[in-house]
C-alpha cells in the first residue's frame, strides 16, 4: 500500500488501527451492528404485519358493503389470511354474487 502523506489521513488510520486492536471496541462494534440488524428485522416484520392488517380491514369493509354483516369465522379468517389469499378474495368481490363464492375453496376445506 502506498505511503500516506497527509497527516490527517495518517492519524485517522492510526486511530482505526488502534480501535481494531482493541478487543472491547471490536466487541462493542459487533453488538451495535447486531442491534441494528435486529431492529431492521423487527421493523420489517412489523411493517409486513401492518400491511396484512390493513388489507384485512379494507377487505372486511368491501365485503360488508356488498354482502352485509360477516360471520365470525370469516372475520377471523381475514386476519390470518396470507397476502395471496387476501388479494384473491378482494378480486373476487367484483365478480361474485355471494359471500360463499368469495371464499369458495376455503369454505370447501373447512366444510
Amino acid at each position: 500500500m502506498q505511503e500516506i502523506e497527509r497527516p490527517a489521513i495518517r492519524k485517522a488510520r492510526q486511530q482505526l488501527q488502534a480501535l481494531s486492536d482493541d478487543e472491547q471496541a471490536r466487541y462493542l462494534a459487533f453488538v451495535r451492528e447486531r442491534a441494528l440488524l435486529n431492529e431492521t428485522i423487527v421493523m420489517g416484520a412489523t411493517e409486513a404485519k401492518g400491511k396484512r392488517e390493513g388489507r384485512s380491514d379494507i377487505l372486511r369493509q368491501l365485503l360488508q358493503l356488498k354482502f352485509g354483516a360477516l360471520p365470525v369465522a370469516i372475520e377471523q379468517r381475514l386476519v390470518t389470511a396470507s397476502e395471496t389469499e387476501q388479494v384473491r378474495w378482494a378480486e373476487r368481490i367484483l365478480s361474485v354474487d355471494s359471500l360463499e363464492q368469495v371464499f369458495a375453496e376455503w369454505t370447501a376445506r373447512v366444510g
